[in-house]
Order: C-alpha cells, then structure tokens, then sequence
C-alpha cells in the first residue's frame, strides 16, 4: 500500500470556452482562425465556427473545465483496498478550480502523485493554464516549471503502457478493454462532452462520465501494477 497511498488519480472534462463563437472578441477570433488553418479538417471546407464548436475545448487557449474528478486509495480496518472519489463540477471556472486548488492544499504535496491517462500531455498542463488564465497561483503539485522531467513524480497510464515506445497512443477505453475493466463508454464519450454541456446543458452526466473515467484510470493502474482491482463495494464517493 505504501507504494500507492500518496497518488492521486485525476480525470477533467473540458468545453468550448463559449458555446456561441460570434462572442469570441476580435483577437481571439483571430487567433483561433490561426490555429485553425492548421487542422486536417480545413480540407474538408470547415468554416472556422464549426471547428470551434468541434475541437476548442481540447485546447486550454479556447476551453474551460467543466469536471474534474479525483481518487485516492486506503484501507479499511480489514486491511482490504479502497478507493474514494471526490467530483467538482461547476459552470464557473474559477470557483471550480479554486475549490480544487483548496482540496489539493489539504493533502501533503510533498509526496503526493498526480496519475492520469495522458495526463502529462493533456490534464496536467491544462489544469495549470487555466489557473493562470484566471490569475490563480499553482499549487505545490503543480508548479513544474524549470524542473526536469526527472523531477517531475507524477504519473501516466498511457507513458507506462508505451515501455518508452514515443510513437504509440493507446487510449484508455482500449486498455479497460485489454484489462476487463468496466467503463461509462457508450454511454458518453469525449467527442460528446460539448455538446452534452451546451445542447442537452447535462452537467450531471459528465460528472457520472469524468467520475467513471478516474476509476478506470485507478483500476488500470492496479492492473499495470499486476495488483488486484477495487472490488466495486470498495469505491465510495466523497461527500
């Protein structure tokens, strides 16, 4: 257990920073036709509003988190695992991130351990351009700028699978599916998430989804770890 107790595994759900692209100003307006013109999808005649609407919420420049999901490993008196999720969810960014940033503070960083699936190309970085677009510091755990990668502790399911392989993604529904993980696809799926947030305006299910999707990352772990999964009377949700 020692070796799993200080990590925290970590899923977010990211939007359109708007859902109506004519209220993006002039500059990022500008901005996002630049980025834009980079995607495969110009040459299928995409106007700059429908690749907005398709794929903004996957860069933190023209996004916003809406979910972010954790779980933390213990033990009971039995001495069997479990793993205790915590979700916040909200319309507003900063109170979402700032009530975040508040949990994280309450553990010992020093020793704690980021774990996502991706997460060091996509969650970690994201999580910590939001916070300082919306002008608030970095928590210990967060702050890596000027450190070298090898002082970085925190972890990913997708660079352990890859066994140094750079060339291989490999996502996460796919090993749950190697692994005989249980998962929340079908039911929602990451192309789906902006539209479930601004057309159905289900923030709910995004949750479930994003709550989901952090217990699969733990149980893959433990898999990795050749461990044995939770037992799923063992996952309980954190008031």
């Amino acid at each position: 257990m020692d070796e799993f107790k200080n990590i925290l595994f970590i899923d977010i759900e990211t939007v359109a920073c708007t859902n109506h692209y004519g209220q993006l100003d002039e500059r990022l307006k500008s901005q996002w036709a630049r980025k834009a013109g980079y995607m495969k999808q110009r040459a299928d005649q995409q106007t700059d509003e429908e690749l907005f609407h398709e794929r903004a919420g996957i860069y933190a420049e023209f996004g916003k988190i809406v979910v972010i999901a954790i779980a933390k490993f213990s033990m009971d008196e039995a001495g069997e695992r479990m793993l205790k999720t915590k979700c916040f969810a909200g319309h507003e960014e900063h109170a979402l991130l700032s009530d975040f940033k508040a949990s994280l503070e309450k553990m010992d960083q020093g020793q704690l351990r980021f774990c996502a699936h991706n997460g060091k190309e996509f969650d970690y970085p994201y999580l910590s351009r939001r916070m300082l677009v919306l002008g608030i510091p970095l928590p210990k755990a967060l702050n890596l700028s000027g450190k070298k990668s090898w002082e970085i502790p925190h972890l990913d399911t997708l660079e352990m699978w890859k066994f140094g392989d750079y060339k291989h993604y490999t996502s996460l529904d796919l090993l749950a599916t190697l692994f005989n993980i249980p998962t929340s696809k079908g039911e929602l799926d990451g192309s789906k998430v902006n539209e479930t947030y601004y057309r159905d305006k289900d923030l709910q299910k995004i949750a479930a989804y994003c709550v989901q999707d952090v217990v699969t990352v733990a149980q893959l772990f433990l898999r990795m770890k050749a461990a044995p999964m939770v037992k799923s009377a063992n996952i309980l949700s954190a008031t």
